[in-house]
């Protein structure tokens, strides 16, 4: 009995063991990977000049990154890797400047909507821009 089992499960066992074409296009499931903050433009469109670290921290939530040697400075990083596609790669960047614990000014590739795209989205621009929150103030209404 154990020789006859011997003798069917030998030919099975190495015909499976070609099926190397097969198993090339499966692959482990893979889930996707959120890191950091993600800030909105609609985020970006309620900081006022002059308003507190509060008041930024309520909006934003609390930054990834703040620094003790630039304690008016805090980063918000947002990164977001595919799991389905290795190609698929995002990243958001803003960092927020404070003189006297108030608002100042905003750096980074997230501005606040002008009404062309919906509120809701994130936009990135290819290269880092300062924006004056003072003019941007009355285009973000």
């Amino acid at each position: 009995m154990k020789r006859l089992l011997v003798l069917v499960a030998t030919p099975f066992l190495l015909s499976c063991s070609g099926l190397g074409g097969v198993t090339s296009y499966l692959r482990p499931f893979r889930i996707d990977v959120r890191q950091g903050n993600l800030v909105t433009q609609e985020m970006v469109a309620q900081l006022k000049p002059g308003q507190t670290r509060e008041q930024v921290r309520f909006i934003l939530g609390t930054p990834l990154v703040v620094d003790i040697f630039h304690a008016d400075r805090w980063d918000y990083v947002y990164r977001f890797q595919s799991g389905r596609d290795d190609q698929e790669f995002q990243q958001r960047r803003l960092v927020v400047y404070f003189e006297d614990g108030k608002l100042t000014r905003l750096d980074g590739d997230v501005v606040a909507s002008r009404g062309e795209a919906d509120a809701g989205s994130v936009v990135a621009k290819p290269a880092t821009r300062v924006i004056d929150i003072k003019s941007a103030e009355g285009t973000a209404k």
